[in-house]
Order: C-alpha cells, then sequence, then structure tokens
C-alpha cells in the first residue's frame, strides 16, 4: 500500500484508492473546517449588525435627549421673561403703592412682599436655566461618543464581511476537493468494475475447460471403440488372408494379386494391433482412475477432489457416534445418563406389572365407580358410605353401627340386619320376621347388672320365633289395631 505525503510529494499515491479517501476525508475536513469559519464570520456580522443598531438607538436617544435639553431652555427663556416682566409689573405695583402709601400701609406691605416673591422666583428661573444648558452640552457629548461607536461597528462589521468572504472561498474550494475525490472514486469504481469483468471471462475460460475435458473424455470413449472396430477389421483381414491364399492355390493368375493384397491386410493388421494395444492401456487407465475414484481412501484422486470411498468413510465416521432410528436407542452408551437428562426417574426402568411407587401424591385421577369394582370415593369415609362399610373409630376403637329411630328401618329389611334404635335405647336386628333387640342383657348403676327392663307399651304386631317363649314385666298394655302371635306350642308369660 502506498503512503501519502501529499500532492505533488515524494510517495504521491493520487492513484491507489486508499490515497483517494484520505484526500476525500481531508477535503471534508476543510469543508467542515470552511463551514464552521463561515457560521463563525456570519455569527460575527450578525453581532457587528446588533452593535451597529444599538448605536444607533443611543445616537437617536442622545437626540432626542437633546431636543429635550433645547426644550427646557426654551422653557427657561420664557419663564424668566415672564418673571422679568412680573418684576416690572410688581415695580409698577411698588410705585402705585408708595402713591398710596399714605392711602394704605397694609397695601405697601403687600407690594413689598410680592415683589421679594418675584426676585425669589427669578433667582430659581435664573438656576434653572444654567441647569439646562449644562444638560444641553452633556448631551451633545453623548451624541459624540454614539456617532464614534457607531463607526466602529461600521468597521467591525466590514473586517466580518471580509472574514465571510475569505470562508466561502475557502468552501468552494474544498468542494472542488471533494469534487476531484468524487472523480477519483469513480475511477476506482470502474476499475473494479473492469476487475469485475476480467473475474467473469476467467470464470467463462474455466467452463471452457471443462468442456473441453468432457469433449477429451468423449473422445476417449471414441478411441476405444475404434479400437474395438479395428481389432475385429484385424480379424476379418485375416480371414481375407487365408480366403487370398486359398484363391491363390487355385488361381495362378491371382496369386501374384492375392499376396500383394495379403501383405497390404498383414500391415493394417499390425497397425491395427497397434492401435488395439493403445486403446486397451487407455481403457486400463480409465480403468484405474474409476477405481480410483471408487475405492482410494487417502489422498485426491485429481489433485483436488477426494473419492467416494473417502466421503462414505467420513459420513460412516461420523454416523458412528450418532444415534440410529432402527437401533430404537439401544445403541446410547449410558442410558442411566441418557435417563436423567431427560428427567426420567426409577419407574422408567419398571417392569409394567410390577411398578412400584414410593413417595409423592397421585392427583388428576377420576374415582372408579362402585359398579365398576371401585369405591366410588377417593377418601376413606366417602368408600366406606359408598360400599355400605362399617366405619370405626380407629383399629383398637369402636365401630360406627348406623343408628337410627324406629320409623327409620329398613323398608325392606333381611335376615341379619343390624342396628341401634335411637327410640328405645337398644341395638336391634332382623330375623327375617320381625325386628328385635339384641344381647343388652343386665344393667344397672356402675359395673351392676342387676335389672332387665322391657317396655311397657306393645306399639307394632310382633310374632314370637318358632319354638320360643317369651316373658315380660307388666303391667304391658297393647295398643288398638296391634297384635301379639304366640305360636302354638308357645308361652308368653307377663309377671
Amino acid at each position: 500500500m502506498a503512503i501519502y505525503r501529499g500532492p505533488g510529494g515524494p510517495g504521491d499515491a493520487v492513484n491507489d484508492a486508499a490515497s483517494e479517501v484520505l484526500l476525500a476525508l481531508a477535503a471534508k475536513d476543510a469543508a467542515i473546517a470552511a463551514q464552521v469559519a463561515a457560521e463563525t464570520a456570519k455569527t460575527a456580522a450578525e453581532a457587528a449588525q446588533a452593535a451597529a443598531e444599538t448605536a444607533e438607538t443611543n445616537a437617536e436617544t442622545a437626540e432626542t435627549n437633546a431636543e429635550t435639553a433645547e426644550t427646557n431652555a426654551e422653557t427657561a427663556a420664557t419663564n424668566a421673561a415672564s418673571s422679568a416682566s412680573a418684576a416690572s409689573t410688581s415695580a409698577s405695583n411698588a410705585a402705585t403703592s408708595a402713591t398710596n402709601a399714605a392711602n394704605s400701609a397694609t397695601a405697601a406691605q403687600t407690594a413689598e412682599t410680592n415683589a421679594e416673591t418675584a426676585e425669589t422666583n427669578a433667582a430659581a428661573s435664573a438656576s434653572a436655566a444654567a441647569t439646562s444648558a449644562s444638560n444641553a452640552a452633556t448631551s451633545a457629548t453623548n451624541a459624540s461618543n454614539s456617532a464614534s461607536a457607531a463607526a466602529s461597528s461600521a468597521t467591525t462589521a466590514s473586517n466580518a464581511a471580509t472574514a465571510a468572504q475569505t470562508a466561502q472561498t475557502a468552501a468552494e474550494l474544498a468542494e472542488t476537493n471533494a469534487e476531484t475525490a468524487e472523480t477519483n472514486a469513480a475511477a476506482s469504481a470502474s476499475a473494479a468494475a473492469t476487475s469485475a469483468t476480467n473475474a467473469a471471462n476467467s470464470a467463462s475460460a474455466a467452463s471452457t475447460s471443462a468442456t473441453n475435458a468432457a469433449n477429451s473424455a468423449s473422445a476417449a470413449s471414441t478411441s476405444a471403440s475404434n479400437a474395438a472396430t479395428s481389432a475385429s477389421n484385424a480379424a476379418t483381414s485375416e480371414t481375407n488372408a487365408a480366403n487370398s491364399a486359398s484363391a491363390a492355390a487355385t488361381s495362378a493368375t491371382n496369386a501374384s494379386n492375392s499376396a500383394s493384397a495379403a501383405a497390404t491386410s498383414a500391415t493394417n493388421a499390425s497397425n491395427s494391433a497397434s492401435a488395439a494395444a493403445t486403446s486397451a492401456t487407455n481403457a486400463s487407465n480409465s480403468a484405474t482412475l474409476a477405481q480410483d475414484w471408487a475405492t482410494k481412501t487417502t489422498g485426491t484422486v485429481d489433485g483436488s477432489e477426494y473419492s467416494a470411498k473417502y466421503y462414505a468413510n467420513q459420513a460412516a465416521t461420523t454416523l458412528s457416534s450418532s444415534l440410529l432410528k432402527a437401533n430404537n436407542l439401544s445403541d446410547l452408551t449410558d442410558a442411566s445418563a441418557a435417563r436423567t437428562n431427560l428427567g426420567l426417574g426409577t419407574i422408567a426402568t419398571q417392569a409394567a406389572n410390577n411398578v412400584s411407587i414410593t413417595g409423592g401424591s397421585i392427583s388428576g385421577i377420576t374415582d372408579l365407580a362402585v359398579a365398576d369394582g371401585g369405591t366410588g370415593s377417593s377418601t376413606a369415609s366417602g368408600a366406606r358410605t359408598n360400599l355400605l362399610a362399617v366405619g370405626y373409630t380407629a383399629t383398637t376403637g369402636s365401630a360406627i353401627i348406623p343408628s337410627g329411630t324406629t320409623g327409620e328401618r329398613d323398608g325392606s329389611p333381611a335376615s341379619g340386619y343390624f342396628r341401634f334404635n335411637s327410640t328405645v335405647g337398644k341395638f336391634e336386628g332382623y330375623n327375617g320376621t320381625a325386628w328385635g333387640s339384641v344381647g343388652g342383657g343386665a344393667t344397672g348403676g356402675g359395673s351392676d347388672e342387676v335389672f332387665i327392663e322391657n317396655s311397657p307399651t306393645v306399639t307394632a304386631n310382633y310374632t314370637l320365633s318358632t319354638g320360643k317363649n317369651a316373658m315380660s314385666v307388666g303391667p304391658i298394655t297393647i295398643n288398638s289395631g296391634v297384635t301379639v302371635t304366640v305360636p302354638s306350642g308357645a308361652r308368653w308369660v307377663v309377671l
């Protein structure tokens, strides 16, 4: 890469793409600097214009002040004239008062007082006139200073305009440099396009070479075919030679011609044999190359490409470390690690007919109905209810027997039914015919078993069990419409 040392200097690389970029960047920096300078000059010009406008305003203010001072002086002169006139009038009045003094001493005193007042006014007017004159002089000085400042501001504005013109010239120069850089960039782009065209031509030439190679291969195939044809021709020529020899023996006249033809045929046969040998060599070389394309496992076949066997070995090496679908994951090197990576627990290794679950819980399961062999519930109490099973308070506690009033007995009881009758306060069972008390025996206070109690009223039909006797302690009342049946041979004793 050339080193840029400035236009025209040692090692100038104007035609180098990198140098053109540096020129473009330098031109860009110059343009930016020129723009900044122009903006600075514009700001200075605006400041100068503002200063000039301020100076003009100051001059106008000074002029107004001068006019005001002049007006004040004129007013003071008018006041002085008025005072002088008043003094003259007062003097006249004093004369008149003196004349009339004899007539009115009081009027004379008043006139004297008026004269003194007029004198005081005159002095004040004179002082005001002096002050106005001083103000006028000051205003004149201010006007002179403002004019000087305005001239200075005008000079500054002129200098700023000159600077702006210089900045504009620099900007135009920078623009010219940028255009030059753009032209150089266009030339570089054209060169790049030419290079692209050359590359395309090279690619076309490569394609042509490939076509020629294919044509050469076709020609080799044609040569092999020609060799086979030549071999066939040689065999035919050999047959012709034999025929010619037979013809020579038969015809002496044609023997010379046949001999000459045989010699020619022999020459052709030799040439054909040589061509056939060359074709055989080429065919052998082609077979060897074809074998290399098919089976060579190391190095390239033609200097750049590898054989099919080489790529097959590479693919086999790659596949040797891959999982095959046909193996159904049986080719995993570490099944335990694979299960862990997949988040599978030990249940994944248990047999379908021997699964053990320890810990945890199972949710989302629909309760199996009683009709399907289940309990229809997910709780123990619900299962007992659904299965009509007897519950219990604890394994060493008590059974929970169904309890209800007499009127709540089963409508169609069967033998063996057992319950607690809350109406009479006793356990009872159904013997297939009627309900009867179960157990109970004697009772009493504490652990006493002295008294056997029975109800005094029969409220429902009852038949003594066949072959059984009964006794009760009376009096016993049998309600109207109620029947107690004592089977033949049985006795019911009421004590």
